[in-house]
């Protein structure tokens, strides 16, 4: 049994950890009592893959990495951070394997006590269940409705054509089944290969035969609002691969059995295994291609934003570590150590249906001149397969392939200290990009003390502080007057509102900013306005109304993007307010104005924030 002295140093450190801190004290004593205590020296093995997870892990003290089977690096943790409960199978077996990379304590939860945790308590449901995205409902077709499933815009034919133009028009679309309609619409029959095969070709009939004479009359209908278990019930019960969509008469949509094969094709891990076996840029293409229904089915299956993006942005990790090792066989082994990382939206876990690339690379301060040859040709091999995977070039030029960003350790030292010791508008920006780094592929060591150094270095600096807090508020929520949206005023976008620039990018600033001021080392916008919380940066009640504003306007971003998917349309950052409910509008506003607040309270009191 644990000491007494062990419980309650356990319960003053959960008290700083979420979901743990939502307990009563009496249960959280309980639970502190519960947690077993280890030691691991750094480069032991915490677990390996296959072996059984008999809880959840939590790091008291130190550093640990999380590599999949491949020997990639998945993640890097710190303290308070869990690991080994979203890593299992469902036989109980890791499917990843844990090691200290430095001397760390380990507590460690039994399974029976975290599940009844779950089980009564709505914090802990939700914490665990975000960190099992792979598990969430979002590839479950029978709770889908049809309209999230459909072929949109159906091709159609008339009653009176002629059983040949139909075959072509099958041929050219490359479909096998046409709605027939007349008078504006209304849905009269459908017409499939198998008709023309069975009713035409077997029974002799000429070319000139009418569609009305071998159409299936009335078929079988379903309303946009039915769900995909009306859809598998119906072909299964009926024997049937067409199903027409149909809202008042008017056909909206066909749905086959491709459709649906189709739909369970899509899914992250599926297209995370496509992506690690493609032996080309041009083969990536083809999984990212994907990317947009993968969107749009999470987001039609209610999934969280911050499930969406990570499951998105997993599919960018995967694409970038296998150009890695392509670049390696191409050009031979690296001649010492390096670290590729990503920044902006892949670095924080952030990326949706449209994403550029941002990148850079860590060499070992033993790198020679000869070396770099090496490294420019690795860069610009791994940067031309992501512009050709989809992940076009950084306008900027934000890219390992540009010689500045593709240094020694020493440089890269020399440009966050030039940067905070000068802090001019171009370091600002630069200093907002690389505090958003996140290690992809190669020897994570590189970047471990060199982040410390510069959190420690920067927020010391009261001056830099303030210059990267004026850099936090340059985007401003559009927020216009008599509780209105101010809206783009001309152009391609007009009356709508950028759900980029003006939502989610003044939000991940402002948590930026929250890191720098603690030390904290998470990147993902969420996580950073969490730990601000946990570590008193900003209070409760700041950090939970805008952890509230920033999970509304991100949900609803995604929405937008999943509905122009839908539509046939390339995903983009603009929301016309008038798409939205009365409902919808208000809350956004509010979402915003809370935001704008927040920027207020950062601006005035630069050294207290929230």
């Amino acid at each position: 049994m644990p000491s007494e002295a062990h419980s309650q140093i356990v319960r003053t450190f959960l008290e700083s950890v979420h979901p743990y801190d939502s307990l009563p004290q009496d249960e959280l004593a309980r639970v502190a009592a519960s947690f077993g205590r280890r030691e691991y020296p750094a480069g032991s093995e915490i677990y390996a893959a296959g072996e059984p997870i008999r809880g959840v892990y939590l790091i008291k003290r130190g550093t640990v990495e999380v590599i999949d089977r491949n020997g990639s690096l998945v993640s890097i943790l710190g303290p308070r951070n869990s690991f080994g409960e979203r890593g299992l199978m469902r036989d109980g077996l890791a499917v990843t394997s844990a090691r200290a990379t430095e001397d760390s304590v380990i507590l460690m939860l039994p399974d029976a006590e975290l599940r009844r945790l779950i089980a009564d308590s709505p914090a802990f449901e939700r914490f665990f269940n975000r960190a099992r995205p792979i598990e969430a409902r979002g590839t479950d077709l029978s709770t889908l409705k049809v309209s999230d499933l459909m072929a949109r815009n159906p091709v159609t034919i008339a009653p009176d054509a002629t059983v040949q133009e139909a075959a072509k028009t099958m041929r050219d679309r490359h479909i096998s089944s046409l709605a027939v309609t007349e008078n504006g619409g209304r849905l009269v029959g459908i017409l499939t290969t198998r008709d023309l095969t069975g009713r035409v070709l077997a029974e002799g009939l000429g070319v000139e035969t009418r569609v009305g004479d071998v159409m299936t009359h009335d078929p079988l209908t379903l309303s946009p609002e039915s769900l995909g278990s009306d859809i598998l019930h119906t072909m299964l019960e009926r024997r049937i691969g067409h199903l027409p969509v149909v809202r008042d008469g008017v056909v909206k949509g066909v749905i086959t059995q491709t459709d649906l094969t189709r739909f369970q094709a899509v899914s992250s891990a599926q297209l995370v295994r496509d992506a690690a076996t493609a032996e080309s840029a041009e083969d990536m293409a083809k999984v990212t291609a994907r990317i947009p229904k993968l969107l749009m089915q999470l987001v039609a299956s209610g999934s969280a934003h911050e499930v969406v993006t990570r499951l998105i942005t997993d599919i960018a990790d995967t694409v970038t570590r296998r150009l890695l090792k392509l670049a390696e066989a191409e050009l031979g082994p690296a001649p010492v150590p390096w670290l590729w990382l990503a920044c902006g939206s892949q670095g924080r876990q952030e990326q949706t249906g449209i994403s550029d690339q941002d990148n850079c690379l860590i060499l070992d301060d033993s790198v020679s001149d000869d070396d770099m040859t090496y490294f420019h040709a690795f860069a610009k091999y791994v940067c031309d397969g992501l512009n050709t995977a989809g992940y076009v070039y950084c306008p900027g030029e934000m890219m390992a392939m540009t010689p500045r960003w593709c240094q020694p350790r020493r440089v890269w030292r020399r440009y966050f200290q030039g940067w905070i010791d000068t802090p001019s508008p171009e370091a600002q920006m630069l200093a907002s990009v690389m505090f958003d780094l996140r290690p992809i592929g190669g020897t994570p060591a590189l970047f471990r003390d060199l982040q410390a150094e510069t959190l420690a270095s920067a927020s010391k600096n009261s001056i830099f502080v303030a210059h990267m807090i004026s850099n936090a508020l340059k985007h401003q929520p559009p927020l216009g007057l008599l509780r209105g949206f101010a809206t783009i005023r001309s152009g391609e976008y007009k009356n709508h509102i950028d759900m980029k620039l003006g939502g989610v990018v003044p939000v991940a600033d402002l948590a930026r900013v929250y890191a720098l001021k603690g030390r904290l080392s998470p990147v993902n916008t969420r996580a950073r306005l969490e730990a601000a919380e946990h570590e008193g940066v900003i209070s409760v009640s700041g950090a939970r109304d805008l952890v509230e504003a920033y999970d509304l306007i991100a949900r609803l971003r995604l929405e937008n993007q999943a509905a122009l998917v839908r539509a046939g349309r390339k995903p983009d950052n603009y929301l016309a307010p008038s798409d939205l409910s009365d409902f919808e509008r208000s809350h956004l506003r509010d979402a915003f104005v809370v935001v704008r607040t927040m920027q207020s309270a950062v601006g005035h009191r630069s050294g207290t924030l929230g």
